[in-house]
């Protein structure tokens, strides 16, 4: 059961959020769609309803999306900017090992890569990921790991392994 409150809160969370306001209205329909989403595909998603219970992966979570959407993009987007000026590129795929045990850990980790400029995640394939990296200054995927994936996992692993 906890499963299913649980993404019918995360889901009725991300209504309001693209709704944009409180209104009675917002708030009825945004109930009602949560509660069919959540009773839906709850089963389906929480594979652990334990660790929802945990504050600090909540918190870590929020840490995570505000450092992402702050720091770590904007430092990816004035790189791309300075590329395109410059003309300073080195396009390739690179292979970058992937530590996080989780399905859902790796898809932030995939996600992450891939909403950051200059990164695209291309395929996962036997723990690894192939990424079309707009600067390929390593082939070594070890390295390539702590230049491109390494801040990504260690939030993932905290939130979700």
């Amino acid at each position: 059961m906890i499963d299913r409150l649980a993404a019918s809160l995360l889901v009725f969370i991300i209504y309001i959020l693209i709704a944009g306001s409180l209104t009675p209205y917002d708030i009825a329909t945004g109930v009602i769609v949560a509660s069919v989403a959540g009773w839906v595909t709850g089963r389906y998603l929480v594979r652990n309803p334990g660790k929802l219970l945990q504050p600090s992966r909540l918190l870590v979570s929020l840490l995570y999306f505000l450092k992402y959407m702050t720091v770590i993009e904007f430092k990816a987007h004035m790189d791309v900017v300075k590329r395109i000026f410059n003309m300073n590129i080195r396009p390739g795929i690179v292979k970058v090992p992937v530590t996080v045990v989780s399905d859902y850990a790796r898809l932030l980790v995939a996600n992450s890569i891939t909403n950051t400029p200059g990164t695209v995640v291309v395929d996962e394939r036997d723990g690894f990921f192939y990424v079309n990296w707009i600067d390929v200054s390593t082939t070594e995927p070890w390295q390539a790991r702590l230049l491109i994936s390494e801040e990504f996992e260690r939030y993932a692993s905290k939130i979700f392994d």
